[in-house]
């Protein structure tokens, strides 16, 4: 096992339970597992790495994300769209795509994660065409392996295409049964609940409109069988509360709770439009949330309420969605964009710059169930993220590292990025992969989508 030793950061923020800062720290890293955090480590290591003038974080935790849509980034006619016209569009684009594709795309955005400081992803792959159903989740699972990210994969769903009223065409739904026995099968093979697991499954329908209410309540009696996490889309929308209301009578969180889908192993995806007793109910159920700030500006869905969440402690982590509603990977954008959104209408004071990182880290983590990541601290595993502020961009604002980065960051790749003990970025370079050859290969991929799409000849 390999002793990694980190020396002379200007700051190790370490997020644990007293929310230490350590100026002038060292980290000690004894294969997948942190041993230490203080000034002046005198210890043997395999590697000892100056990071004078670096901030040390823990990795950024991504609690929501649809890989395979880096293929269609800012498509034109998309552009301005809101989420259902968005999601029409898209989806007789995304009916194309293959296996292959798929996997060019996940190597694509996991690896703009490494690179903005991101150790740990979840990702909703919900989309299955006709003839590649059985491969597309396993080139998810290998990409994360691949470039050494911990990814927590959910098995997404959708059963009510146009014939039946839903959105999507029916040539990318499935039936019911196939996707619980596919959904038990995922599991089966890629579900790893050991501590410092690399991959951790979920299941997830894609929306309350896009399933049955019978597939909600089975998919969460399936997940519960196994002892997985469930996820899902709610409240990112006015029309997807009209939507619930005209056809169930219901508020989203209502209808959520009344096919049992609120709780301690929940987390929605967005939630921009709650009332306070909806925050509340959250907040009683341990039910977790993904806010997702920048896909929320770019799609005008809103402003999620998250200060208020977090004053009624309800879970939540930082998402940066699906690459066409984000257009980028990119999670420390995230969290500028997090830190600075909050203040309109809630006031300048409603979300500080450590808040922002508690969300990205220990919240991240709490919201895909893991007390194993989210912290730098003797026991958590070794995953952070060390950004380099001696540039210019960060002149006249080191005397307060953290705020830094969010304020001030003009350079969103990190320095050096360990995932389970492992270096997998250095000098701003993934090291497992040809960052290059990922692009050359996303842009060809891309390509033939979108030329099998007819979007380009």
């Amino acid at each position: 096992m390999t002793r990694l030793l980190l020396k002379n950061a200007l700051l190790v923020a370490t997020q644990d339970e007293q929310l230490k800062e350590v100026p002038g720290g060292d980290v000690l890293i004894d294969g997948q597992v942190i041993c230490e955090i203080k000034k002046n480590i005198e210890a043997p290591a395999d590697e000892t790495i100056d990071v004078s003038g670096c901030l040390v974080v823990p990795g950024f935790v991504n609690t929501h994300h649809h890989l395979y849509q880096v293929l269609t980034r800012n498509l034109r006619k998309s552009q301005d769209a809101k989420l259902f016209d968005w999601l029409v569009y898209h989806y007789d684009v995304w009916r194309h795509i293959s296996a292959s594709e798929v996997r060019a795309a996940a190597q694509a955005g996991l690896g703009e994660l490494l690179l903005s400081g991101c150790t740990c992803s979840a990702d909703h792959h919900y989309l299955f065409p006709d003839g590649v159903e059985d491969d597309l989740f396993e080139v998810e699972v290998q990409a994360a392996a691949e470039l050494g990210i911990r990814l927590q994969p959910t098995r997404g769903s959708m059963s009510l295409g146009k014939s039946k009223g839903g959105l999507p065409p029916d040539s990318v739904i499935q039936t019911e049964d196939k996707i619980l026995k596919d959904s038990q099968r995922v599991i089966e093979k890629f579900h790893d609940p050991a501590e410092f697991s690399m991959c951790r499954v979920a299941l997830a329908p894609c929306s309350p409109f896009s399933v049955s209410d019978e597939l909600m309540r089975q998919t969460a009696e399936l997940a519960r069988q196994h002892g997985v996490r469930l996820h899902t889309h709610l409240a990112e929308t006015l029309d997807e509360e009209n939507f619930c209301i005209e056809r169930f009578g219901k508020r989203p969180v209502a209808y959520a709770e009344e096919l049992g889908w609120l709780g301690p192993d929940v987390w929605f995806a967005h939630c921009v439009h709650l009332n306070q007793a909806e925050i509340q109910k959250l907040s009683e159920t341990g039910t977790g949330v993904a806010h997702c700030p920048v896909s929320n500006l770019r799609l005008g869905s809103g402003i999620a309420p998250v200060p208020q969440m977090l004053q009624a402690k309800v879970p939540v982590g930082l998402a940066v969605d699906g690459s066409a509603s984000n257009d980028s990977s990119n999670m420390l954008r995230e969290l500028q964009t997090a830190l600075l959104i909050h203040r309109v209408g809630t006031g300048v004071e409603a979300m500080p710059a450590r808040t922002v990182l508690q969300i990205a880290t220990r919240g991240g983590a709490r919201v895909l169930g893991r007390d194993d990541i989210g912290c730098l601290a003797p026991g958590q595993a070794a995953d952070l993220a060390v950004f380099d502020l001696q540039g210019l961009a960060y002149s006249g604002a080191r005397h307060d590292p953290v705020a830094a980065l969010l304020f001030c960051g003009l350079d969103l790749r990190a320095q050096i990025v360990i995932v389970n003990g492992e270096l997998v970025v250095r000098d701003k370079q993934l090291i497992r992969v040809d960052e290059n050859q990922i692009s050359v290969q996303a842009d060809r991929a891309s390509q033939r989508l979108l030329q099998a799409a007819g979007v380009i000849s």
